[in-house]
């Protein structure tokens, strides 16, 4: 888990910050900037987000921000990559059940018990099903965009 902190943005200290930027913007960035050139017309970059991109919460605000950064750095891929049929789209999980989410769940107890409309958190294949859609035929007119795996967390709670 690359998240640190979780006391608000008063407690998050520089050098944190620039780890979780690292982690998660920067090393996107230089995959996407080496592999963009070379990719064939109809290839797919799909990142993996975070709802925490999308709504303020986490009390995490490296973290959040970085998945919210990432949202452009898709937006401009996706831009730039369409001159030649290339597509970006974000998958953006929310709650899911993994030992990584049990771990963080054990020192926030109420991360775990977070109502979600389906009453409970989700799969990782259900996660990676979202990715598949992207990367596959059905999604070819599909770029630019966030899709939330989150029971409805971002759109109807």
């Amino acid at each position: 888990g690359i998240g640190l902190g979780g006391l608000g943005l008063s407690a998050v200290k520089a050098a944190e910050w620039d780890t979780v930027l690292g982690v998660n913007l920067r090393g996107p960035m230089l995959c996407c900037r080496e592999a963009l050139p070379v990719m064939a017309p109809g290839g797919a970059v799909v990142f993996i987000s975070s709802i925490a991109g999308l709504v303020a919460g986490s009390r995490l605000p490296a973290y959040d921000s970085s998945k919210a950064a990432l949202g452009g750095l898709m937006r401009h891929v996706a831009l730039e990559g369409a001159r030649k049929g290339v597509r970006a789209n974000i998958v953006a999980p929310g709650l899911v059940d993994t030992p990584l989410g049990r771990a963080a769940s054990q020192g926030r107890p109420s991360r775990g018990r977070a109502p979600t409309p389906f009453g409970r958190q989700a799969t990782g294949w259900e996660v990676a099903y979202a990715a598949l859609f992207f990367i596959g035929e059905e999604s070819v007119y599909v770029t630019g965009q966030t899709l939330a795996v989150d029971s409805g967390l971002t759109g109807i709670s």
